[in-house]
């Protein structure tokens, strides 16, 4: 199916997120169901009633976007996940001084999963704080994530 470019949907939908003070994370289209998935953020995390909310208040707009053009399809409104990759500039921002689990393509030093404190980042590389301050070229980084505590 056809349908409106992802960049198109996700920055209409910005227009209505940021004066609830919701973050568009992420936009993904699933051909095979007919699904648009919009993950959200929010300074004091996502629950069902904040995704709720966010649905009801594009339900109408979005429909009148079209993204689709008249085809039929599912919105979808979720929480981006514990475990969700960084994407992009604004995920590292957001967990700036925070723990990140790091796994790497090859082994650095016998290690392919490193964990320590995000203390910088550049469009070139990732730098970490793993006891001793590692700088990382963004090309050897497989996934990078908010380390997750089960206190």
């Amino acid at each position: 199916m056809t349908i409106k470019p992802i960049s198109e949907i996700s920055t209409f939908l910005e227009k209505i997120a940021q004066p609830m003070g919701i973050e568009i994370v992420d936009v993904e289209w699933n051909d095979r169901s007919a699904a648009l998935t919009v993950f959200i953020e929010t300074e004091g995390g996502v629950d069902l009633d904040t995704c709720e909310k966010f649905h009801n208040a594009v339900m109408e707009p979005i429909d009148e976007l079209d993204p689709t053009f008249d085809k039929p399809y599912t919105l979808n409104i979720s929480s981006p996940g514990l475990d969700r990759p960084f994407k992009t500039e604004r995920d590292f921002e957001r967990n700036l001084g925070k723990d990140v689990e790091i796994k790497l393509f090859a082994p650095l030093k016998g290690k392919k999963f490193l964990e320590g404190a995000l203390i910088a980042f550049d469009e070139n590389s990732v730098t970490v704080n793993i006891g001793e301050e590692l700088k990382l070229p963004r090309n050897k980084i497989a996934k990078i994530n908010k380390a997750i505590r089960f206190d």
